[in-house]
């Protein structure tokens, strides 16, 4: 289904604007694909993983891949072994398009990133793309259920003492869409990691040089960058 397109005075999401963003972290708003990549493949390996068994679980939190991977026995020793293999490597982390004009814009306005990593290996990616990062940030470690429940984004909604459905998440995951809309957010989907066929959103694009963030009496609306830089 195609996105609605945005009218040149209202925006996107027909000018409806929003109380907070929270964003995703890896795919949406850093790189740390090749990184990712790496990491779990030599786990993989070290565990006698075929690609089909690892594919499919972009946007979900590592103890879960594990626990649905690995018999119970080698759950505590498999989590801690991708998080060694993960923290080590950081090579290759950089901002997404679009994503260090929005850090920037919404700086003065509530937003947070809800993230499948642990606060560590998030951290971590943090630092290694400069990227300039919000007070709020949620964890894997911190919620019981990771993506694609709703946890995360609850969470983050909570910390920023807003009510969830009056958020905008942005994802580049299936999974995460799914946990974003059960808890009652709004969602732009980019087009970063997967085909656009398979993110449920609101509205999707291709990346978040798409977009741009205006701020007004502490309020977000996301209106298409080329009209916010012809505005300017």
């Amino acid at each position: 289904m195609p996105s609605p397109q945005p009218d040149e005075a209202t925006g996107f999401f027909g000018g409806r604007d929003f109380a907070a963003v929270i964003f995703d972290m890896d795919g949406t708003l850093i790189d740390s694909t090749p990184a990712v990549n790496r990491s779990w493949t030599t786990w993989a390996i070290e565990y006698q993983l075929t690609r089909e068994q690892m594919s499919g679980h972009h946007g979900v939190p590592a103890a879960a891949i594990v626990a649905e991977l690995l018999p119970p026995d080698q759950h505590a020793a498999a989590v801690d072994r991708i998080t060694e293999l993960e923290l080590a490597d950081v090579d290759d982390v950089v901002p997404l398009p679009g994503a260090e004009r929005a850090m920037i814009e919404l700086a003065d306005a509530p937003h947070a990133i809800a993230t499948s990593c642990t606060m560590p290996l998030a951290q971590a990616r943090l630092r290694a793309s400069e990227l300039l990062a919000p007070d709020v940030l949620v964890t894997a470690d911190q919620v019981e259920r990771g993506k694609p429940a709703p946890d995360p984004f609850l969470l983050a909604a909570r910390q920023l003492g807003v009510d969830p459905t009056d958020c905008l998440v942005v994802e580049d995951a299936p999974q995460g869409l799914l946990g974003a809309k059960a808890a009652g957010c709004a969602t732009l989907a980019v087009v970063t990691t997967n085909p656009r066929e398979v993110l449920a959103a609101d509205l999707v694009v291709d990346d978040l040089s798409a977009v741009a963030w205006q701020v007004v009496d502490g309020r977000i609306r996301v209106v298409p960058a080329e009209s916010a830089d012809r505005a300017e």
